[in-house]
């Protein structure tokens, strides 16, 4: 995995963690409770924030702010695809009555399938990426800050 860009690494191990995560909580038969997805958001946050401080670090003074961006949207967009394939085949060949009770939660009389699921997930996965990688960015982008030393010396 050495040789991999850094988005690829990371974005395995996130959809790794929450592929893992997802099978512990049903071990434990916690997997119908929506709250429990909260961590999912925790998971992905720090492999994301890793992920733009570790491209921060290989790059070094030449890091700019779109390089940062560019790592947290590919990272989270490959670890968000290969969670929802995960799910997809979970949901329609492991655990076909799981997308019913979900639904019957959250829209009771408005069962629209496992599709409607993966496109939430998917939709959740794609959105915390763009705002998690904007919100890290916020850290790591270069500071355009004039030294004290400059300004004494103008």
């Amino acid at each position: 995995m050495k040789g991999l860009p850094v988005f690829v690494r990371f974005g395995l191990v996130i959809a790794l963690l929450l592929v893992g995560y997802f099978l512990l909580v049903k071990a434990f038969g916690w997997h119908e409770n929506p709250w429990l997805r909260l961590l999912n958001g925790l998971i992905v946050g720090f492999g994301l924030y890793e992920a733009i401080r570790l491209r921060k670090l290989e790059m070094g003074k030449e890091f700019e702010y779109f390089d940062g961006f560019k790592t947290g949207i590919y990272t989270g967009f490959i670890a968000t695809l290969i969670f929802v394939l995960f799910m997809g085949i979970y949901m329609f060949h492991l655990d076909t009555a799981f997308p019913e009770t979900i639904l019957d939660q959250w829209m009771s009389g408005y069962f629209q399938g496992p599709g409607i699921l993966l496109f939430i997930l998917a939709l959740e996965g794609f959105a915390s990426s763009v705002i998690l990688s904007l919100t890290f960015m916020q850290r790591f982008k270069p500071s355009w800050n004039v030294k004290e030393e400059q300004v004494q010396k103008a």
